[in-house]
């Protein structure tokens, strides 16, 4: 009986160890399913992420592309606009001259028409200093390859004038300080 008594024992003992793996087995098989389900919770989470960012991509992407083509017609308009105001501020000095030009030939004074010239250059002058355009001082000063072109060179008539602008054939202008046109000068040698 003893040898019945341990081997039921054993038997019993078997079936508890295979209940327990079974138990084990059921667990680790409901923890794989819970793991599964989580990562495909994750994966699912990460997609949807994935098409939110790649969508606020396209949308900052069609945003920038507006932009850059608003401030291109901006640019461009304000480029036509800042010429139309110029030359509507030309348009009066135009008018001068047309009626200088109706009266030049029945006038009997030519100081009259001298005095009528030069109020309409003052005036034109005066339109392009409101600009910012100014003329370059030239005569007697010291030849500057950066801001002066030579036309030619001469003997200078004395020591102190000699690689200095003797003359000027042609005014230079400045705008805001950037040379719109580099004076032709004379320079002595």
């Amino acid at each position: 009986m003893n040898k019945k008594k341990i081997k039921a024992e054993e038997e019993n003992t078997e079936m508890q160890d295979t209940e327990s793996i079974m138990n084990e087995e059921t667990q680790d098989e409901e923890l794989l399913g819970d793991i599964n389900n989580d990562c495909e919770d994750t994966v699912s989470r990460l997609e949807n992420e994935l098409k939110e960012a790649y969508n606020k991509h396209l949308r900052l992407i069609a945003e920038y592309d507006n932009y850059r083509k608003r401030t291109l017609k901006e640019k461009m308009e304000l480029s036509k606009t800042a010429g139309e105001k110029i030359l509507i501020g030309i348009l009066p000095l135009v008018d001068d001259f047309e009626r200088a030009l109706q009266h030049i030939d029945k006038a009997a004074d030519v100081n009259a028409v001298k005095e009528g010239t030069v109020l309409i250059y003052n005036k034109f002058i005066k339109f392009l200093s409101q600009q910012g355009v100014k003329a370059i001082d030239v005569v007697g000063n010291d030849f500057d390859a950066d801001i002066y072109e030579a036309v030619t060179k001469i003997p200078a008539p004395n020591e102190e004038m000699k690689g200095k602008v003797l003359d000027c054939v042609e005014k230079g202008y400045v705008l805001d300080d950037k040379v719109m046109r580099y004076p032709k000068v004379v320079v002595g040698e």
